[in-house]
Protein backbone atom coordinates (compact mmCIF):
# COMPACT_ATOMS: atom_id res chain seq x y z
CA UNK A 1 0.00 0.00 0.00
CA UNK A 2 2.80 2.40 0.90
CA UNK A 3 4.53 1.64 -2.39
CA UNK A 4 1.32 2.44 -4.25
CA UNK A 5 1.02 5.73 -2.36
CA UNK A 6 4.65 6.84 -2.52
CA UNK A 7 6.00 4.91 -5.48
CA UNK A 8 9.46 3.39 -5.59
CA UNK A 9 12.43 4.72 -3.64
CA UNK A 10 12.92 8.47 -4.07
CA UNK A 11 9.49 9.10 -5.63
CA UNK A 12 7.66 10.22 -2.49
CA UNK A 13 8.16 12.14 0.71
CA UNK A 14 6.40 13.09 3.94
CA UNK A 15 6.99 16.42 5.65
CA UNK A 16 5.66 17.80 8.92
CA UNK A 17 6.41 20.90 10.94
CA UNK A 18 5.27 22.78 14.01
CA UNK A 19 6.34 26.09 15.47
CA UNK A 20 5.41 28.80 17.92
CA UNK A 21 6.10 32.32 16.70
CA UNK A 22 5.93 35.48 18.80
CA UNK A 23 5.56 38.91 17.28
CA UNK A 24 5.97 42.49 18.37
CA UNK A 25 3.03 44.84 18.78
CA UNK A 26 2.43 46.56 15.41
CA UNK A 27 3.24 50.24 15.08
CA UNK A 28 -0.41 50.99 14.38
CA UNK A 29 -1.22 49.97 17.95
CA UNK A 30 0.93 52.85 19.20
CA UNK A 31 -0.24 55.22 16.49
CA UNK A 32 -3.91 54.97 17.48
CA UNK A 33 -3.21 55.98 21.06
CA UNK A 34 -3.24 59.66 21.79
CA UNK A 35 -3.72 61.77 24.87
CA UNK A 36 -6.68 64.10 25.02
CA UNK A 37 -6.26 67.31 27.03
CA UNK A 38 -4.78 67.66 29.56
CA UNK A 39 -2.78 64.49 28.80
CA UNK A 40 -2.00 65.41 25.21
CA UNK A 41 -2.66 67.76 22.35
CA UNK A 42 -5.56 66.07 20.57
CA UNK A 43 -9.22 67.05 20.70
CA UNK A 44 -12.11 65.18 19.08
CA UNK A 45 -15.33 67.17 18.99
CA UNK A 46 -18.44 65.30 20.23
CA UNK A 47 -20.35 66.84 17.30
CA UNK A 48 -19.66 68.79 14.08
CA UNK A 49 -18.16 72.11 15.25
CA UNK A 50 -18.21 75.65 13.94
CA UNK A 51 -14.92 76.40 12.20
CA UNK A 52 -14.55 79.81 13.85
CA UNK A 53 -15.28 78.32 17.28
CA UNK A 54 -14.06 74.71 17.19
CA UNK A 55 -15.21 73.93 20.73
CA UNK A 56 -18.83 74.89 20.03
CA UNK A 57 -21.15 72.21 18.61
CA UNK A 58 -22.70 73.64 15.45
CA UNK A 59 -26.12 71.95 15.79
CA UNK A 60 -26.85 72.86 19.42
CA UNK A 61 -24.52 75.74 20.27
CA UNK A 62 -23.21 73.84 23.28
CA UNK A 63 -19.78 75.08 24.37
CA UNK A 64 -17.60 72.08 25.17
CA UNK A 65 -14.98 74.21 26.92
CA UNK A 66 -11.65 75.64 25.83
CA UNK A 67 -9.05 72.83 25.92
CA UNK A 68 -5.98 74.83 24.91
CA UNK A 69 -3.56 76.10 25.92
CA UNK A 70 -2.73 74.25 29.10
CA UNK A 71 0.51 74.03 31.11
CA UNK A 72 2.38 70.77 30.73
CA UNK A 73 2.46 68.96 34.12
CA UNK A 74 5.74 68.86 36.06
CA UNK A 75 7.92 65.74 35.90
CA UNK A 76 7.37 64.77 39.55
CA UNK A 77 3.63 64.16 39.18
CA UNK A 78 2.49 60.75 40.42
CA UNK A 79 -0.51 59.07 42.03
CA UNK A 80 0.80 60.04 45.45
CA UNK A 81 1.80 63.51 44.28
CA UNK A 82 -0.96 64.70 41.91
CA UNK A 83 -0.98 67.96 39.99
CA UNK A 84 -3.66 70.06 41.72
CA UNK A 85 -3.33 73.05 39.39
CA UNK A 86 -5.55 71.60 36.64
CA UNK A 87 -9.21 72.53 36.39
CA UNK A 88 -10.54 69.13 35.36
CA UNK A 89 -14.03 70.47 34.70
CA UNK A 90 -12.65 72.20 31.62
CA UNK A 91 -11.68 68.86 30.04
CA UNK A 92 -14.61 66.65 31.04
CA UNK A 93 -15.81 64.40 29.72
CA UNK A 94 -12.66 62.52 28.75
CA UNK A 95 -13.88 60.80 25.60
CA UNK A 96 -12.75 59.21 22.33
CA UNK A 97 -9.45 58.37 24.01
CA UNK A 98 -8.08 54.94 22.94
CA UNK A 99 -5.41 53.56 25.23
CA UNK A 100 -3.08 50.58 25.51
CA UNK A 101 -4.20 48.06 28.15
CA UNK A 102 -1.51 47.89 30.81
CA UNK A 103 -1.62 44.08 31.15
CA UNK A 104 -1.20 43.29 27.45
CA UNK A 105 0.90 40.25 26.58
CA UNK A 106 2.88 39.57 23.42
CA UNK A 107 0.78 37.95 20.63
CA UNK A 108 1.88 34.56 19.32
CA UNK A 109 0.81 31.95 16.81
CA UNK A 110 0.94 28.14 16.72
CA UNK A 111 1.65 27.03 13.17
CA UNK A 112 1.62 23.45 11.86
CA UNK A 113 1.79 21.56 8.55
CA UNK A 114 1.62 18.01 7.24
CA UNK A 115 2.47 17.33 3.60
CA UNK A 116 2.68 14.32 1.28
CA UNK A 117 4.53 14.66 -2.03
CA UNK A 118 4.51 12.12 -4.86
CA UNK A 119 6.30 12.10 -8.20
CA UNK A 120 3.66 10.60 -10.52
CA UNK A 121 5.77 10.58 -13.71
CA UNK A 122 9.16 11.96 -14.64
CA UNK A 123 7.43 15.26 -15.51
CA UNK A 124 4.56 15.43 -12.98
CA UNK A 125 4.72 16.14 -9.25
CA UNK A 126 1.71 16.07 -6.87
CA UNK A 127 1.72 17.70 -3.41
CA UNK A 128 -1.10 17.48 -0.86
CA UNK A 129 -0.89 19.37 2.43
CA UNK A 130 -2.83 20.20 5.55
CA UNK A 131 -1.81 23.56 7.04
CA UNK A 132 -3.16 25.47 10.00
CA UNK A 133 -2.44 28.03 12.64
CA UNK A 134 -3.89 29.31 15.89
CA UNK A 135 -3.44 32.97 16.80
CA UNK A 136 -3.49 34.08 20.44
CA UNK A 137 -3.46 37.42 22.29
CA UNK A 138 -4.23 39.36 19.13
CA UNK A 139 -4.71 43.08 19.69
CA UNK A 140 -8.32 44.19 19.47
CA UNK A 141 -10.40 47.22 20.45
CA UNK A 142 -13.10 47.03 23.13
CA UNK A 143 -15.28 49.66 24.78
CA UNK A 144 -14.49 50.19 28.47
CA UNK A 145 -17.32 52.63 29.17
CA UNK A 146 -20.46 51.41 27.38
CA UNK A 147 -23.95 52.60 28.11
CA UNK A 148 -26.37 50.74 30.37
CA UNK A 149 -29.35 49.78 28.15
CA UNK A 150 -31.67 49.03 31.09
CA UNK A 151 -30.97 52.42 32.66
CA UNK A 152 -31.57 54.20 29.34
CA UNK A 153 -34.90 52.44 28.82
CA UNK A 154 -36.01 53.60 32.28
CA UNK A 155 -35.19 57.27 31.66
CA UNK A 156 -37.63 59.66 29.94
CA UNK A 157 -36.29 60.76 26.55
CA UNK A 158 -33.28 58.41 26.52
CA UNK A 159 -32.55 56.65 23.24
CA UNK A 160 -29.88 55.86 20.65
CA UNK A 161 -26.73 58.04 20.89
CA UNK A 162 -28.03 59.49 24.15
CA UNK A 163 -25.49 57.80 26.42
CA UNK A 164 -23.79 61.12 27.25
CA UNK A 165 -26.94 63.20 27.77
CA UNK A 166 -28.07 64.46 31.18
CA UNK A 167 -31.54 63.25 32.22
CA UNK A 168 -33.98 64.03 35.01
CA UNK A 169 -36.08 61.22 36.44
CA UNK A 170 -39.74 61.53 37.46
CA UNK A 171 -38.59 61.96 41.05
CA UNK A 172 -36.32 64.87 40.09
CA UNK A 173 -33.03 62.98 40.28
CA UNK A 174 -30.31 64.06 37.84
CA UNK A 175 -28.60 61.31 35.84
CA UNK A 176 -25.43 62.33 34.01
CA UNK A 177 -25.56 59.87 31.15
CA UNK A 178 -25.91 56.10 31.16
CA UNK A 179 -22.31 54.97 30.79
CA UNK A 180 -20.72 52.53 33.18
CA UNK A 181 -17.21 51.19 33.56
CA UNK A 182 -15.13 54.32 34.20
CA UNK A 183 -17.27 55.99 36.85
CA UNK A 184 -15.88 56.45 40.33
CA UNK A 185 -15.65 53.11 42.15
CA UNK A 186 -18.78 52.54 44.23
CA UNK A 187 -20.67 55.39 42.61
CA UNK A 188 -24.05 54.63 40.97
CA UNK A 189 -24.29 54.51 37.19
CA UNK A 190 -24.90 57.93 35.72
CA UNK A 191 -23.49 59.79 38.72
CA UNK A 192 -20.20 60.77 37.03
CA UNK A 193 -20.11 62.88 33.84
CA UNK A 194 -16.31 62.77 33.68
CA UNK A 195 -15.96 60.03 31.02
CA UNK A 196 -17.47 59.42 27.61
CA UNK A 197 -16.89 56.58 25.16
CA UNK A 198 -13.33 55.23 25.46
CA UNK A 199 -11.71 52.08 24.11
CA UNK A 200 -8.80 49.93 25.13
CA UNK A 201 -6.39 48.22 22.77
CA UNK A 202 -6.15 44.84 24.44
CA UNK A 203 -4.45 41.54 23.55
CA UNK A 204 -7.61 39.49 23.97
CA UNK A 205 -8.59 38.17 20.52
CA UNK A 206 -7.94 34.75 18.97
CA UNK A 207 -8.02 33.28 15.49
CA UNK A 208 -7.64 29.97 13.71
CA UNK A 209 -7.03 28.91 10.12
CA UNK A 210 -7.21 25.42 8.64
CA UNK A 211 -6.78 24.41 5.02
CA UNK A 212 -6.30 21.51 2.66
CA UNK A 213 -3.96 22.50 -0.18
CA UNK A 214 -2.91 20.56 -3.24
CA UNK A 215 -0.71 21.33 -6.26
CA UNK A 216 0.03 19.45 -9.45
CA UNK A 217 3.09 20.54 -11.43
CA UNK A 218 3.91 19.36 -14.95
CA UNK A 219 6.88 20.25 -17.18
CA UNK A 220 7.53 19.30 -20.78
CA UNK A 221 9.79 20.64 -23.56
CA UNK A 222 10.15 24.17 -22.18
CA UNK A 223 6.48 24.43 -21.13
CA UNK A 224 5.14 24.12 -17.61
CA UNK A 225 1.74 23.87 -15.94
CA UNK A 226 0.74 24.35 -12.32
CA UNK A 227 -2.71 23.54 -10.93
CA UNK A 228 -3.52 24.44 -7.31
CA UNK A 229 -6.62 23.90 -5.21
CA UNK A 230 -7.30 25.00 -1.63
CA UNK A 231 -10.24 24.39 0.70
CA UNK A 232 -9.86 26.60 3.76
CA UNK A 233 -11.61 28.35 6.61
CA UNK A 234 -10.47 31.23 8.82
CA UNK A 235 -12.24 32.35 12.01
CA UNK A 236 -11.41 35.26 14.33
CA UNK A 237 -12.87 37.79 16.76
CA UNK A 238 -11.82 40.79 14.74
CA UNK A 239 -10.20 40.83 11.32
CA UNK A 240 -8.70 44.27 11.89
CA UNK A 241 -8.17 46.59 14.78
CA UNK A 242 -11.21 48.63 13.75
CA UNK A 243 -13.63 45.80 14.57
CA UNK A 244 -14.72 45.97 18.18
CA UNK A 245 -15.03 43.04 20.57
CA UNK A 246 -17.86 42.62 23.04
CA UNK A 247 -15.91 42.85 26.30
CA UNK A 248 -18.71 41.14 28.27
CA UNK A 249 -19.05 38.25 25.83
CA UNK A 250 -16.00 37.98 23.53
CA UNK A 251 -17.33 34.83 21.85
CA UNK A 252 -20.30 36.82 20.53
CA UNK A 253 -17.99 38.58 18.05
CA UNK A 254 -16.34 35.35 16.90
CA UNK A 255 -17.09 34.87 13.19
CA UNK A 256 -15.50 33.93 9.87
CA UNK A 257 -12.65 36.25 8.92
CA UNK A 258 -13.12 39.13 6.50
CA UNK A 259 -10.54 37.57 4.16
CA UNK A 260 -11.88 33.99 4.43
CA UNK A 261 -12.08 32.36 1.01
CA UNK A 262 -13.55 28.88 1.18
CA UNK A 263 -12.42 27.44 -2.15
CA UNK A 264 -9.76 28.56 -4.62
CA UNK A 265 -8.70 26.91 -7.87
CA UNK A 266 -5.76 28.47 -9.71
CA UNK A 267 -4.06 27.28 -12.85
CA UNK A 268 -0.94 28.87 -14.30
CA UNK A 269 0.91 27.95 -17.44
CA UNK A 270 3.80 28.86 -19.73
CA UNK A 271 3.67 27.48 -23.25
CA UNK A 272 6.70 27.59 -25.50
CA UNK A 273 5.27 28.43 -28.93
CA UNK A 274 7.10 26.38 -31.62
CA UNK A 275 6.57 28.93 -34.40
CA UNK A 276 9.94 28.18 -35.92
CA UNK A 277 9.18 24.45 -36.10
CA UNK A 278 5.76 25.02 -37.63
CA UNK A 279 7.16 27.33 -40.30
CA UNK A 280 10.29 25.20 -40.65
CA UNK A 281 12.33 28.35 -40.30
CA UNK A 282 14.38 29.15 -37.21
CA UNK A 283 15.54 32.76 -36.81
CA UNK A 284 15.27 35.75 -34.49
CA UNK A 285 11.73 36.43 -35.68
CA UNK A 286 10.26 32.93 -35.23
CA UNK A 287 12.13 31.74 -32.11
CA UNK A 288 11.67 32.78 -28.47
CA UNK A 289 7.85 33.12 -28.40
CA UNK A 290 5.80 31.98 -25.41
CA UNK A 291 2.26 32.27 -24.06
CA UNK A 292 1.65 32.40 -20.32
CA UNK A 293 -1.23 33.14 -18.04
CA UNK A 294 -3.19 32.52 -14.87
CA UNK A 295 -6.74 31.21 -14.55
CA UNK A 296 -8.48 31.73 -11.22
CA UNK A 297 -11.83 30.49 -9.94
CA UNK A 298 -12.62 31.30 -6.31
CA UNK A 299 -15.57 31.69 -3.97
CA UNK A 300 -16.27 35.18 -2.64
CA UNK A 301 -15.34 36.97 0.53
CA UNK A 302 -17.81 37.13 3.45
CA UNK A 303 -20.38 39.91 3.67
CA UNK A 304 -19.76 42.04 6.78
CA UNK A 305 -22.95 43.23 8.51
CA UNK A 306 -23.19 46.55 10.36
CA UNK A 307 -25.92 48.36 12.28
CA UNK A 308 -25.20 52.02 13.04
CA UNK A 309 -28.56 52.69 14.69
CA UNK A 310 -27.18 52.30 18.26
CA UNK A 311 -30.48 50.67 19.20
CA UNK A 312 -28.41 48.54 21.56
CA UNK A 313 -28.00 51.74 23.66
CA UNK A 314 -24.35 50.79 24.31
CA UNK A 315 -22.92 53.86 22.55
CA UNK A 316 -19.80 52.11 21.22
CA UNK A 317 -19.08 55.11 19.01
CA UNK A 318 -16.27 55.37 16.48
CA UNK A 319 -13.17 57.32 17.47
CA UNK A 320 -10.98 56.90 14.43
CA UNK A 321 -9.94 53.40 15.50
CA UNK A 322 -13.23 51.55 15.68
CA UNK A 323 -14.99 53.03 12.67
CA UNK A 324 -18.20 51.10 13.26
CA UNK A 325 -20.34 50.31 16.27
CA UNK A 326 -20.27 46.94 17.96
CA UNK A 327 -23.88 46.49 16.81
CA UNK A 328 -25.09 44.08 14.13
CA UNK A 329 -28.62 43.75 12.69
CA UNK A 330 -31.44 41.61 14.00
CA UNK A 331 -31.87 38.49 11.86
CA UNK A 332 -35.13 36.61 11.39
CA UNK A 333 -35.29 32.88 10.54
CA UNK A 334 -35.56 32.12 6.85
CA UNK A 335 -33.74 31.23 3.65
CA UNK A 336 -31.01 33.77 2.81
CA UNK A 337 -31.49 33.39 -0.96
CA UNK A 338 -27.83 34.10 -1.70
CA UNK A 339 -27.27 35.69 -5.12
CA UNK A 340 -23.71 35.97 -6.42
CA UNK A 341 -24.63 37.17 -9.92
CA UNK A 342 -24.08 40.93 -10.00
CA UNK A 343 -25.64 41.28 -13.46
CA UNK A 344 -29.25 40.40 -12.63
CA UNK A 345 -29.88 43.44 -10.43
CA UNK A 346 -31.13 41.37 -7.51
CA UNK A 347 -29.85 41.82 -3.93
CA UNK A 348 -27.00 39.59 -2.82
CA UNK A 349 -29.22 38.08 -0.11
CA UNK A 350 -32.74 38.25 1.31
CA UNK A 351 -32.61 41.69 2.94
CA UNK A 352 -36.10 41.40 4.49
CA UNK A 353 -34.66 38.97 7.02
CA UNK A 354 -32.56 41.75 8.57
CA UNK A 355 -33.68 44.82 10.48
CA UNK A 356 -32.34 47.27 13.03
CA UNK A 357 -31.80 45.95 16.54
CA UNK A 358 -34.49 45.67 19.16
CA UNK A 359 -34.07 48.68 21.51
CA UNK A 360 -31.79 47.78 24.39
CA UNK A 361 -30.37 44.63 22.79
CA UNK A 362 -27.48 43.74 20.52
CA UNK A 363 -28.53 42.24 17.20
CA UNK A 364 -28.36 38.47 16.94
CA UNK A 365 -26.80 38.43 13.45
CA UNK A 366 -23.19 37.33 13.25
CA UNK A 367 -20.76 39.92 11.94
CA UNK A 368 -20.03 37.57 9.01
CA UNK A 369 -21.88 34.35 8.18
CA UNK A 370 -22.29 34.12 4.39
CA UNK A 371 -20.39 35.05 1.25
CA UNK A 372 -20.59 37.48 -1.65
CA UNK A 373 -19.76 36.97 -5.34
CA UNK A 374 -16.69 35.00 -6.33
CA UNK A 375 -14.21 35.46 -9.12
CA UNK A 376 -13.66 33.91 -12.58
CA UNK A 377 -10.60 35.62 -13.99
CA UNK A 378 -8.16 35.07 -16.85
CA UNK A 379 -4.82 36.88 -17.12
CA UNK A 380 -2.70 36.28 -20.21
CA UNK A 381 0.65 37.38 -21.64
CA UNK A 382 2.49 36.89 -24.93
CA UNK A 383 6.27 37.18 -24.66
CA UNK A 384 9.04 37.40 -27.24
CA UNK A 385 12.67 36.97 -26.27
CA UNK A 386 15.42 38.33 -28.52
CA UNK A 387 18.93 37.23 -27.61
CA UNK A 388 21.54 39.82 -28.59
CA UNK A 389 24.58 38.04 -27.23
CA UNK A 390 25.39 35.36 -24.70
CA UNK A 391 24.75 37.69 -21.75
CA UNK A 392 22.32 40.24 -23.25
CA UNK A 393 18.72 39.91 -24.38
CA UNK A 394 15.44 41.78 -24.77
CA UNK A 395 12.03 40.62 -23.48
CA UNK A 396 8.93 42.08 -25.15
CA UNK A 397 5.60 41.40 -23.40
CA UNK A 398 1.94 42.13 -24.09
CA UNK A 399 -0.08 41.49 -20.92
CA UNK A 400 -3.84 41.43 -20.49
CA UNK A 401 -5.44 41.37 -17.03
CA UNK A 402 -9.05 40.17 -16.98
CA UNK A 403 -8.37 39.30 -20.61
CA UNK A 404 -11.98 38.48 -21.54
CA UNK A 405 -13.34 41.60 -19.78
CA UNK A 406 -15.60 39.48 -17.58
CA UNK A 407 -17.25 41.65 -14.90
CA UNK A 408 -15.92 40.61 -11.48
CA UNK A 409 -18.18 41.60 -8.59
CA UNK A 410 -15.49 40.58 -6.20
CA UNK A 411 -13.90 41.95 -3.06
CA UNK A 412 -14.43 42.28 0.70
CA UNK A 413 -16.63 45.38 0.22
CA UNK A 414 -18.48 44.37 -2.93
CA UNK A 415 -21.75 43.93 -0.99
CA UNK A 416 -23.22 46.71 1.18
CA UNK A 417 -23.74 45.21 4.65
CA UNK A 418 -24.90 48.38 6.45
CA UNK A 419 -28.53 47.76 7.40
CA UNK A 420 -29.25 51.51 7.56
CA UNK A 421 -28.06 52.21 3.99
CA UNK A 422 -30.44 52.44 1.00
CA UNK A 423 -28.18 49.99 -0.87
CA UNK A 424 -28.20 47.43 1.95
CA UNK A 425 -27.73 43.96 0.53
CA UNK A 426 -26.91 45.12 -2.99
CA UNK A 427 -23.71 44.43 -4.93
CA UNK A 428 -22.16 47.88 -5.11
CA UNK A 429 -18.67 47.48 -6.57
CA UNK A 430 -16.70 45.50 -9.11
CA UNK A 431 -13.05 44.75 -9.78
CA UNK A 432 -11.17 46.48 -12.59
CA UNK A 433 -12.17 45.81 -16.22
CA UNK A 434 -9.74 44.48 -18.82
CA UNK A 435 -6.34 46.16 -18.60
CA UNK A 436 -3.69 45.77 -21.31
CA UNK A 437 -0.06 46.84 -20.93
CA UNK A 438 3.15 46.62 -22.94
CA UNK A 439 6.52 45.97 -21.36
CA UNK A 440 10.12 45.81 -22.54
CA UNK A 441 12.97 44.46 -20.40
CA UNK A 442 16.67 44.48 -21.21
CA UNK A 443 18.73 41.73 -19.56
CA UNK A 444 22.46 42.12 -19.22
Amino acid sequence: MLKTLFGSDGNGSIRASYGIFYTEFPGLAAGIMYGVPPFGYNYLSPGPPLMATPFVTAATGVNNGQRFPFPFPPHNVSASHPDTSINWANFAPLAADPFFYYRNRVPYINSYMFSIQRQITARALLTMSYVGNQGHRILAVASVNPGDPALCLSLPGCGPFGEDTTYTTASGQTVNGTRTGQSKIGAPVGSSPNYGENTEDRSMANSNYNAFESTLRYRYAGSQFLLSYAYAKSIDQGSNIGEQIDLLNPRQTRAISAWDQRQTLVGSYTLALPIGSLLRRSNQLTDGWSLSGTIRFATGFPVTLYDNSDNSLLGTLGNGVNNYLLDTPQQLPGHLQINTNGRNGRPAFHTSLFSEETPGQLGNAKRRAFYGPGIENFDMAVQKNIRMAEARSFDFRVEAFNAFNHAQFYGPSSVDGQVDDPNFGHIVSAAAPRLVQLAVKFNF
